[in-house]
């Protein structure tokens, strides 16, 4: 099976604020918010949801193409892509704009402060999904508005399945956008806050929701997720990791297990496991794209984490 997921290539400028955002945030001057945080360093990764996802996936062995809109400035990207033996062939340079720029900034709880900029990333809906390229699986992760829209209904009209993954691009849809994407999908993976915006938009308790589809996701950090399926909620336990040094594309990660488990007919228990076990790898490593393991890796962490076999 081959996935093609729709999303933003970003590059992501990634500081860590040697404090804690709420030390400095007053909750009563809030509404006269004017604060200047001092990051020593910054490192400028290569990023997005798209390239994230697909970088994971490839290094499961896992068949994924990214599909996104890129600016002028791609070329070094492109080139780490090449080096990864990621395929390009649905990424599609727009050289008037600017590859979409993330800039996060990450306190000593975790918590973050993004600004991005979306550049080429707006124009995403020039790119079509088509039912006849050989895509048994799709994503929409954060994109243009109109990308995101044109995309699923496109996955939908194909008959290919695909996992409605909204994140940070949630408040552009309203309750009558967001019912609309449940009904064209079918998996829904947000993380815990995420998970109570959708339910206040569409009306819709999370049984409700995952009622609409054939599961729904819920990431909920250091405390593991939970998956509904089958009229029912499977607790997945966190897997531990290694260190705590980057949050950013934990997210990413997890759906990209997600996908091999999708793509290899595991099951619930077995996917969301091996989903959150790469959450975990990730967050033990600074960026979105610098860690590495090969599959006979996750085999063995799998079992020493979670205390039985996967047999991919």
């Amino acid at each position: 099976m081959s996935a093609l997921i729709c999303g933003s290539m970003a590059y992501d400028n990634i500081m860590v604020f040697e404090d804690r955002f709420k030390d400095h945030i007053l909750p009563d001057q809030i509404h006269i918010l004017n604060v200047s945080f001092l990051v020593p360093t910054m490192r400028k990764e290569f990023g997005g949801c798209a390239g994230n996802v697909a970088y994971n996936l490839r290094l499961l062995g896992g068949d994924g193409y990214a599909m996104a809109t890129v600016g002028g400035d791609f070329g070094n990207y492109k080139h780490w892509l090449a080096e990864q033996e990621i395929d390009t062939r649905y990424i599609t340079e727009i050289d008037s704009e600017f590859t979409a720029q993330a800039y996060i900034t990450t306190d000593l709880d975790d918590n973050q402060i993004t600004a991005f900029h979306p550049g080429a990333m707006n124009e995403s809906h020039i790119n079509k999904v088509t039912a006849d390229s050989g895509i048994t699986l799709g994503m929409v992760s954060p994109d243009g508005r109109q990308g995101m829209i044109e995309h699923a209904g496109q996955f939908a009209a194909a008959k290919i399945p695909f996992i409605f993954d909204p994140g940070q691009g949630m408040p552009m849809f309203d309750g009558n956008d967001l019912r609309a994407f449940i009904d064209q999908a079918t998996w829904v993976a947000v993380n815990d806050y995420e998970s109570q915006m959708l339910q206040e938009r569409t009306g819709w308790s999370a049984e409700e929701i995952a009622g609409h589809l054939e599961a729904l996701i819920v990431t909920r950090g250091a405390e593991g997720s939970y998956i509904y399926a089958g009229g029912e909620r499977l607790d997945i336990p966190a897997a531990t990791p290694e260190a705590i040094k980057d949050p950013t594309g934990c997210g990413d990660a997890y759906r990209a297990g997600l996908l091999f488990g999708l793509m290899n007919d595991l099951d619930w228990a077995s996917t969301g496991r091996l989903a959150a076990l790469l959450g975990a790898i990730k967050v033990a490593s600074l960026g979105t794209q610098n860690h590495h393991f090969t599959r006979s890796d996750i085999v063995a962490e799998y079992a020493k984490q979670f205390g039985r076999t996967l047999d991919i």
